[in-house]
């Protein structure tokens, strides 16, 4: 009799072991000739060798399948132990799956570009209205390569800028004056990894969400990095942003150029860089429009409104605009009597 311990390194072990360790009890009962005692995310395991061999590749694989689905179910743990594909174990299209076990996967034809671009390109743009699920999808991505062990850690980053009004003061250190600008991005990342896992990760740093204004001097190796909101960086902070790329790394660049909360001196950094980078080769740019958002249906119906209402603006500034054009040229050719020639700054006098 030999004793061996195993260690569940990347799954969560409530979700593992299950409801009042039902899922522990019934790998027990699969294996009655094995003593199987559990603490923790380490298995100890006491037995007959070959017995122990073929426990554990069982255990591997129920591994793999709970941090892939980030559920654990009987009909699972039985297939699997069987030699069986579990059943609904083939979902084509699946970028990952929910603490709920639910799927995400792309839900437009242009988030399926988006999955698409990211797999043939370092660097990606994703530029669309709210709601049209860039961001979301861009965290669906990276935690995807971060469970099959493509990357080491992901990097999250948005900058902090007020949505048109003023904070003021913020009380707390540091991390807690900062969470409130970050908070969309932990809700995202809290639907794909169960919570004492992503809090596992981000204590190890193999998660990291920081502002924009921190990532100044880091190169970023084996990484995916995603700047959220990019439509309010400045020339400058996102040509810091896309400099930090290392080895092995991939960059989504996400934003809404209708939703800049800069100061209307300042140009979006977002929409130089687009102008800039358009032509260099290894950079995708995808668009998505309001037909993408997935979101209530009143959030279509209310951008549609928004874009009827600033066309209508920029006609009427046109229109404003031609008509004071019109009216200088009709006053640079008046020569009446009596007016000034405005070309020549002469006084034109009648003949008497």
């Amino acid at each position: 009799m030999i004793e061996k311990l195993i260690v569940l390194e990347d799954v969560d072990p409530v979700v593992f072991y299950g409801v009042n360790n039902a899922n522990m009890q019934l790998i027990k009962a699969l294996y009655p000739k094995l003593r199987l005692v559990a603490r923790g995310n380490v298995i100890k395991v006491l037995g007959d060798e070959e017995e122990m061999c073929s426990f554990e590749e069982n255990i591997l694989k129920l591994e793999k399948y709970c941090v892939e689905y980030n559920a654990l179910t009987e009909e699972a743990i039985l297939d699997i132990m069987r030699g069986n594909t579990p059943q609904g174990g083939k979902h084509n299209g699946v970028i990952v799956f929910s603490v709920t076990g639910k799927p995400i996967a792309p839900r437009s034809a242009n988030q399926q570009k988006l999955v698409e671009a990211f797999q043939k390109h370092d660097m990606l743009f994703a530029i669309g209205p709210a709601g049209s699920g860039k961001t979301y999808t861009a965290i669906a991505l990276a935690v995807r390569a971060l469970k099959n062990k493509e990357i080491k850690k992901i990097i999250l980053s948005r900058p902090a800028v007020e949505a048109g009004e003023k904070l003021g003061f913020l009380p707390g250190d540091m991390k807690e004056k900062i969470d409130p600008y970050l908070q969309p991005l932990y809700d995202a990342l809290q639907d794909m990894i169960p919570s004492a896992k992503l809090q596992e990760y981000m204590d190890l740093n193999i998660i990291q969400i920081a502002p924009l204004a921190f990532m100044r001097g880091r190169t970023l190796n084996d990484a995916v990095v995603i700047l959220d909101e990019a439509q309010n960086t400045t020339a400058a902070q996102i040509k810091m942003f896309l400099t930090r790329m290392g080895m092995n790394t991939k960059m989504i660049v996400t934003g809404d150029v209708t939703q800049i909360d800069l100061p209307a001196s300042q140009t979006s950094g977002l929409i130089q860089a687009m102008r800039i980078l358009k032509d260099v080769s290894g950079i995708a740019f995808v668009e998505l429009t309001k037909k993408d958002i997935v979101r209530h249906k009143l959030v279509t119906q209310i951008v549609e409104a928004y874009d009827r209402f600033e066309k209508e603006r920029k006609a009427e500034r046109e229109e404003k605009q031609k008509g004071e054009k019109n009216h200088i040229k009709q006053d640079s050719h008046d020569t009446r009597p009596g007016r000034d020639s405005v070309e020549t700054g002469v006084r034109i006098e009648p003949l008497l």
